[in-house]
């Protein structure tokens, strides 16, 4: 192992994005190995290292302790190498009845106490907190609820086509109505589902990763709920066959909202042809967020994975058009509010000092915060692109234990 004192700053960096604390890499970018070991409370008191760590770069210093402890027993073992060699040298030369003595000492060697000091042990980077999981889930299958009941009663307050005609909107000026184009954005949307679950199968913090999910999905749905009620458009093309009104059965709706539910408020099963949940798109929100969280956890190598399910996300929102099944500005605003919300809430728990309600810290105003912090405190930094096998074979695991094998001796 190369001594930590000539490290370049490229492997610093790369120390440093390898043991999950990558947010250092931008101030400590010109730091050679021996900056690195020589850093100080003082230093993270100020800027730049101030503004990164909310801890006082506790955590960095001890993985430095440690790494010093590490290079520290290698020489140390390394020394003791050497003094043998030396030993033996003199021996040589001053014959094997020569009495050596090195150092003042006989055989050249002097005990000595060596102290290392030693990292006191820290809790797991990346906690599982399962029951954190369990709580986001409830809350996103709430919201999902309570948008489907939203739609159901959004769709008796839509005006009639022939009394209210769709508005004008500049895309279905400039292309006709295609009929089928909206069950290849449906087929489009179950292909990213089905690949982000079997991707979700694989990766080794999955509890982190669906909480995240659950957080930013429940809440695309909140915001949905909010703006359909308030919002309530025509219909974008006289071609709808809206479902009849109940005028205030209640039975009626329930059964409609069970319907609804059970399909996946998806229309290829039947189960969506109600008017009104226009603005914004949810089939946006899921093409849009599942390609999010399907590139921000793989590889980066597999870029052309990544191409593929951009596409197939941009087909699908194109489709959304072409068959006028929304608005034009339905489909852009459920774009920007789900990459928006996406990437402030990844860059929030990525950042440590985010964390910290402070005076600095105006993302600490958003309501959703307080619920943030409960569901990130315990993530320390950048959760890494890791996978494993979900289920374990225990002909395999026996496989990779390590036999003993009884030792006789002779004396």
């Amino acid at each position: 192992m190369k001594e930590v004192v000539l490290w370049s700053p490229e492997e610093v960096t790369n120390w440093l994005t390898d043991n999950a604390v990558p947010e250092y890499c931008e101030p400590l970018k010109s730091f050679t190995g021996r900056d690195l070991i020589n850093l100080t409370e003082e230093d993270f008191k100020k800027s730049p290292l101030s503004r990164v760590s909310s801890d006082s770069g506790q955590r960095l210093l001890n993985m430095i302790e440690g790494l010093k402890m590490a290079h520290h027993m290698e020489a140390h073992k390394n020394g003791h190498t050497n003094g043998h060699v030396r030993a033996g040298d003199a021996a040589r030369q001053n014959g094997f009845g020569a009495a050596l003595k090195l150092n003042g000492v006989p055989n050249g060697f002097k005990k000595e106490m060596i102290k290392i000091p030693m990292p006191e042990p820290e809790r797991s980077q990346y906690p599982m907190e399962w029951g954190k999981t369990l709580l986001a889930f409830i809350y996103a299958l709430f919201c999902f609820v309570f948008t489907t009941v939203t739609i159901s009663v959004v769709h008796e307050r839509v005006p009639p086509k022939e009394v209210q005609p769709p508005l004008p909107d500049a895309f279905f000026d400039r292309f006709d109505r295609v009929q089928w184009a909206f069950s290849i954005c449906e087929i489009n949307g179950m292909i990213l589902v089905g690949l982000w679950f079997v991707q979700w199968l694989l990766l080794k913090y999955k509890s982190i990763i669906s909480r995240r999910f659950f957080c930013i999905v429940g809440t695309l749905y909140l915001y949905r709920c909010i703006t359909m009620y308030v919002t309530t458009l025509p219909v974008p093309g006289m071609h709808f066959k809206c479902s009849p009104k109940l005028f205030g059965d209640w039975e009626s709706h329930l059964r409609r909202i069970m319907k609804l539910i059970a399909g996946g408020g998806l229309s290829i099963t039947g189960s969506h042809n109600m008017c009104g949940d226009y603005l914004y798109s949810g089939h946006t929100v899921i093409l849009t967020l599942t390609y999010l969280f399907i590139k921000e956890y793989s590889p980066r190598r597999l870029w052309w994975y990544h191409w593929i399910c951009w596409a197939l996300s941009m087909v699908g929102m194109f489709c959304i058009l072409l068959a006028h099944d929304h608005y034009t500005v339905d489909v852009v605003v459920a774009y920007y509010i789900t990459t928006r919300l996406f990437w402030w809430y990844h860059t929030m728990a990525n950042q440590q000092v985010l964390k910290e309600a402070s005076q600095t810290n105006l993302l600490a105003r958003v309501w959703w915060y307080k619920p943030f912090q409960y569901f990130e405190k315990n993530v320390q930094g950048i959760v890494p692109r890791s996978y494993h096998w979900p289920l374990r074979c225990p002909a395999l695991a026996r496989g990779r234990q390590v036999k003993y094998s009884r030792l006789v001796s002779d004396t």
